[in-house]
């Protein structure tokens, strides 16, 4: 009777090593056989927070997973941890194993946004909110609002962004983006300070970074952004008022339809270098690298005016009678293709 009952038990213990051979065997090769992923599904995203659980389910809902269990068991033995959050691509074919690979290497698709200088905050808000991989959070809030959800300590946002080429991964949020590009303009403000000539009329960082947006919206041409520093700064010295449209038009906000007037110019408010001394008290966009860097190191010479030629240029004067003379010349009797910035350089083909 014992010799017997042994003789079930071995029999029940190979049964089962066989079928577990079996159904590893089996397993195995489903992990490893590649399956057609339909067009449609070929995009997945994996959100913040998102678990192998919950990925293995999805997967398991749009029908391109059979044995989730089995996957997410083999998932902790091929390389335990947490899966990568964004966006994934796959191909025409895939094997269980490779998704999970993919997963667990974090191969997502990115993106990029060009910030650009000489923008303002509200256009780069604008900008973000068109990205349709990103998460917005600040289109439609009032400034307050979005400087609250941005939990930076700023009072007034414009200049404190770096303009700069930006990636992204899906799920990405514009307060992620901004916080990064606050973060670069802070680092190279530092840098850039810390590196500047002596005896320039800036008490703070702060005030180069409200110089440097004014040198940005004055001109497209790299060549020129010493040149003009060096205006303004001299003007700075000599107690002169810096008499820069650029300001004027940031004040009147809204109100600016194109055509700046002399009741413009007139018109009181903080920006109004016309009829203001000093620096405005704010930046009135976002500075380039290089802006900052003229700012800090404005060019030396004896000129205080310069005038638009009409081709993207500027004609520099040191005397108000030649400066007359320019205006005379490149405003009073402009050019049919008169241009205030230079004609755009083609970018190469990639």
């Amino acid at each position: 009777m014992m010799v017997s009952k042994l003789r079930v038990g071995i029999s029940a213990a190979l049964w089962l090593t066989l079928m577990s051979g079996i159904a590893a065997v089996y397993f195995w090769q489903w992990l490893h056989r590649d399956y057609w992923i339909e067009e449609d599904k070929r995009y997945f995203v994996v959100a913040k927070g998102e678990s192998l659980v919950s990925v293995a389910r999805r997967l398991q809902e749009q029908d391109m997973l059979r044995w989730p269990l089995v996957w997410r068991l083999y998932g902790q033995y091929l390389k335990p941890g947490s899966i990568k959050v964004g966006e994934y691509q796959f191909l025409e074919r895939e094997t269980p194993v490779s998704m999970l690979r993919r997963f667990q290497s974090g191969s997502v698709i990115t993106y990029s946004v060009a910030l650009v200088e000489g923008r303002t905050f509200k256009d780069w808000v604008e900008l973000l909110s068109l990205q349709p991989k990103l998460n917005i959070a600040l289109s439609g809030k009032s400034l307050e609002e979005q400087l609250k959800l941005l939990d930076l300590g700023l009072d007034h946002p414009e200049g404190w962004f770096y303009p700069d080429t930006y990636q992204f991964v899906a799920g990405d949020s514009d307060l992620t983006l901004l916080r990064r590009a606050h973060q670069l303009m802070r680092q190279v403000l530092e840098r850039e300070w810390a590196n500047r000539l002596p005896d320039l009329p800036y008490a703070t960082p702060y005030e180069a970074l409200v110089m440097a947006s004014i040198i940005e919206k004055e001109t497209g041409l790299a060549s020129e952004r010493g040149e003009i520093a060096g205006v303004f700064v001299r003007r700075l010295r000599a107690g002169m008022r810096l008499q820069t449209d650029p300001t004027v038009i940031y004040g009147l906000g809204g109100d600016f339809a194109g055509n700046l007037t002399r009741q413009h110019l007139r018109q009181a408010g903080p920006y109004n270098t016309y009829a203001n001394s000093g620096l405005p008290p704010t930046p009135i966009a976002m500075p380039s690298g290089a802006a900052i860097q003229a700012a800090l190191h404005p060019a030396e010479g004896t000129t205080l005016y310069f005038v638009a030629r009409g081709d993207g240029s500027h004609e520099f004067s040191s005397t108000l009678e030649e400066h007359n003379r320019a205006v005379q010349q490149y405003q009073r009797r402009r050019r049919t293709d008169y241009r205030s910035s230079p004609v755009p350089i083609a970018e190469p083909p990639r």
